[in-house]
């Protein structure tokens, strides 16, 4: 069954475009693009010398918003349109909430990971694994 709504996790890099690209040329329904801005902390920055700041959390908000305005001007030129999203917190957890929240009902991501001979999570990446495992709807990895 073809589906109604399709959700595209976006994180800026070409696998995640791979996956927008596909997503538009593959389904003929609603697509919502999201990206998450994940907030820094302390163990996240160099040797946790630096501080979460109001301006790094802009910076990370502008980002997101030329992440989606790409994403945007994408499906215009395929003569689409797509609903724009951008959410904070864990990745992984942001993408299964707005499955869970939204009437989405199939999600199409782009994979990281390493060499291929590595485990599941380094094939696909870790929120690509933890989507796939717990998403209650389809989800495409595109690699």
């Amino acid at each position: 069954m073809a589906p109604s709504h399709v959700l595209v996790p976006l994180d800026g890099s070409p696998l995640a475009e791979d996956a927008l690209v596909h997503a538009l040329d593959t389904f003929d329904c609603a697509v919502t693009v999201l990206n998450v801005v994940t907030p820094l902390d302390k163990s996240m920055s160099e040797g946790g010398v630096l501080e979460a700041d109001e301006k790094r959390q802009d910076q990370g908000r502008e980002r997101a918003n030329a992440v989606v305005d790409r994403a945007k001007h994408r499906a215009a030129d395929q003569d689409r349109t797509v609903e724009t999203v951008v959410e904070t917190g864990d990745p992984a957890e942001a993408i299964l909430a707005y499955v869970d929240d939204t009437d989405v009902d199939h999600v199409v991501m782009g994979g990281h990971g390493g060499d291929r001979h590595r485990l599941t999570r380094r094939l696909l990446g870790t929120v690509a694994t933890a989507v796939v495992g717990e998403a209650p709807v389809t989800v495409t990895v595109v690699r």
